[in-house]
């Protein structure tokens, strides 16, 4: 068998990377001709059967020392292992094959700034991010990535031409792209019939339209200007907002707005396929996303979905479904009006390679 090293930070089930490791990991395992080791600083949950773990601990404090601990501490590994092929799915040096699961930090850090607001805030970031040792060395290490990394791996088309922009020495061509596929035996449509008991569940009113949306940077996420657009949008419209961090500050906003009996912060829900379910429409109006995974669970639930062109994710949906700028509150609320009982925004043209397969035979195809 082919022995495979797949090289994260976490092993974790929570967390859009954290989770396609973990699930490439099982996979692998399953095929019957990998023998599969997940090397990471820290485990969270059990590994998936048949996955040897190497944990390589966390004991330099700080962002810059566990960035620096796990690129140093994975590359110990993978010498001494002497693995036939090698997967680095973040924050790792060398290694076969590298997923690109985030776009270049630069390119991130110039469309993100948006999030926020001109003066101050603005300011206060982008210094944080540039002066921050941490991110500084992930930028170096994005570049020797691609220098150094036999094949580059895009997860959407999206950061495929973000990063040929980035590094000029690349030729997109030469970058493949996966996307991700959602576990379509956990995430399908549900019964009309069923949304008020799972709205109950949640401690959602059973009537109205519940547009869902879902991250933990809310401000990244575009939460601010989703509660502005629903400010515009009938009595009737409600927002359950899955994930957590920034509410008290998109709390003050909505009451500021006269919205905040309209809104309710779910903080981290485990059971997403259900909450899809009880909404009438998933919206994410981000400033940046690679390629969410929330856009393609909920177009796998059978849901209208809304996004903006900065999230990879958004090639999957119709072009009336895709916000050119997420600072448009007011044309974002006329989408969710319109589309919200229009029936499904998925593209009927788009099958590009996704899922777990084309990574395993990747994997094989290496000498």
């Amino acid at each position: 068998m082919k022995r495979v090293a797949l090289m994260l930070p976490n092993l974790s089930r929570y967390g859009g990377a954290e989770q396609f490791g973990h699930r490439l990991a099982g996979y692998l395992a399953a095929c019957g001709d990998f023998d599969v080791t997940f090397v990471c600083a820290r485990q969270d949950g059990e590994a998936p059967e048949g996955v040897r773990v190497i944990r390589v601990g966390r004991p330099v404090p700080g962002k810059l020392g566990k960035t620096l601990w796990f690129a140093l501490a994975a590359e110990y590994v993978r010498r001494r292992e002497k693995f036939d092929v090698t997967v680095g799915l973040g924050n790792t040096v060398f290694q076969d094959v590298a997923r690109l699961s985030g776009g270049p930090t630069g390119l991130f850090w110039d469309l993100s700034i948006k999030a926020y607001d001109e003066g101050l805030p603005r300011t206060l970031k982008t210094l944080s991010r540039r002066l921050s040792p941490g991110k500084q060395l992930a930028r170096v290490i994005e570049g020797l990535q691609a220098r150094r990394t036999r094949v580059l791996v895009a997860n959407s088309h999206f950061v495929r031409d973000l990063t040929a922009q980035a590094f000029p020495f690349l030729d997109a061509a030469s970058i493949p792209v996966i996307y991700n596929q959602p576990d379509l035996d956990r995430f399908r449509p549900g019964q009309d019939a069923d949304k008020p008991a799972l709205r109950e569940r949640f401690g959602l009113p059973i009537q109205g339209e519940l547009i869902v949306t879902a991250g933990t940077n809310f401000r990244l996420k575009g939460v601010h200007i989703l509660i502005r657009a629903l400010a515009l949008l009938p009595a009737s419209f409600r927002l359950a907002v899955a994930g957590g961090r920034g509410n008290s500050e998109m709390l003050a906003l909505a009451d500021s707005l006269g919205v905040a009996d309209r809104v309710r912060f779910l903080g981290r829900v485990d059971d997403m396929p259900a909450l899809y379910q009880a909404g009438d429409i998933f919206v994410l109006n981000t400033f940046y996303d690679a390629c969410a995974n929330a856009v393609l669970e909920a177009l796998a639930c059978g849901l209208p979905v809304v996004s903006t062109a900065c999230n990879g994710s958004s090639a999957f949906l119709a072009p009336e479904a895709v916000l050119a700028d997420p600072t448009d509150h007011a044309g974002l609320a006329g989408r969710i009006e319109a589309l919200v009982h229009g029936g499904s925004t998925a593209r009927t043209d788009f099958n590009p390679p996704r899922g777990l397969e084309p990574y395993a035979e990747l994997i094989r195809n290496l000498a």
